[in-house]
């Protein structure tokens, strides 16, 4: 009787389920000792390892068509960054370089060498740096709709009013927005998105609750306030381009060819891809014409 109550309760403090599907039974669920850190992460599939690297106003759990996908014929890595979803949430830590270690100490511990990267929105900023610093171990880098600090033309790009959250953080925003998370989460999925319907109302409720855990939203503003450390960073890591495969994808009604502007001061291969009609959440809005072109790219056919 005792086991069985247990057994519902822990149902109850579980998050939803991602709207959008989940991943595979045959996916295992790990928690990661990595550089100082607990890191949460999904791996399934068979095959070259790919890291799947998400950003703000989510988790790893967008990944999951695209990681059911490239499972047929890939050993698929989705972690969750330090102080987002189910990773732990240390006080320090959310440059990018710093996370770009996490992302190696968990690979190490999978006994992954070599591995393709991807990541979108802030995944796209751990997944440059991780390319930047681990140049040799890094097959082909795939970034998703967002800017990467200190890299051209950032300096136009971060005076847009829309990324006032950038320099949102501290103990009294943290108040403001406490209880209001799913507030704050709408802000973006709306604003940034081509067609705001196409973030469904169950995604919403499932990060919406993620992000109201203890810490969470404490952990995510520190991803935005290291941007200026990230920037210094890069700044010194572009002197020296990127020589691995880039594909650079952006939302049409987003930074559409301005991704492939910005990886081209930063590699010297780099393939663009738009997705017509998508905004910013791209695996929500197109996750078929994203994994399409991911796809494309993985297999050679650019």
């Amino acid at each position: 009787m005792r086991a069985r109550c247990l057994a519902i309760l822990l149902m109850l403090l579980a998050p939803a389920a991602h709207a959008e599907g989940a991943f595979p039974s045959t996916f295992q669920v790990k928690t990661i000792p990595a550089n100082g850190t607990q890191i949460h992460v999904r791996v399934g599939g068979k095959g070259p390892a790919v890291i799947l690297i998400h950003g703000f106003g989510d988790t790893g759990d967008m990944w999951d068509k695209l990681g059911a996908e490239l499972a047929r014929d890939h050993t698929v890595v989705v972690p969750d960054l330090r102080g987002m979803g189910l990773s732990a949430r240390p006080e320090s830590g959310y440059d990018k370089w710093t996370q770009a270690a996490d992302m190696r100490g968990v690979l190490q511990t999978l006994g992954i060498e070599k591995a393709v990267v991807v990541g979108h929105d802030i995944g796209t900023m751990v997944a440059y740096a991780y390319a930047a610093r681990y140049r040799d171990l890094t097959e082909k880098l795939i970034v998703m709709d967002a800017p990467v600090p200190g890299v051209p033309p950032w300096d136009e790009i971060v005076r847009s009013p829309q990324l006032w959250h950038f320099d949102f953080g501290g103990p009294d925003m943290e108040r403001l927005v406490k209880g209001r998370e799913r507030i704050y989460l709408d802000r973006f999925w709306n604003e940034f998105a081509g067609t705001p319907a196409k973030v469904s109302e169950a995604t919403r409720r499932h990060y919406a609750e993620l992000y109201a855990r203890p810490g969470a939203m404490h952990g995510a503003f520190a991803q935005f306030r290291a941007i200026r450390t990230d920037a210094e960073d890069n700044k010194k890591a572009i002197v020296t381009k990127l020589t691995m495969p880039v594909l650079a994808v952006g939302g049409e009604k987003s930074f559409g060819k301005m991704e492939a502007v910005v990886m081209r001061n930063a590699a010297t291969d780099a393939t663009e891809v738009v997705i017509p009609g998508a905004g910013h959440w791209l695996m929500e809005e197109d996750p078929a014409a994203t994994i399409k072109a991911v796809r494309a790219f993985l297999d050679g056919k650019k």
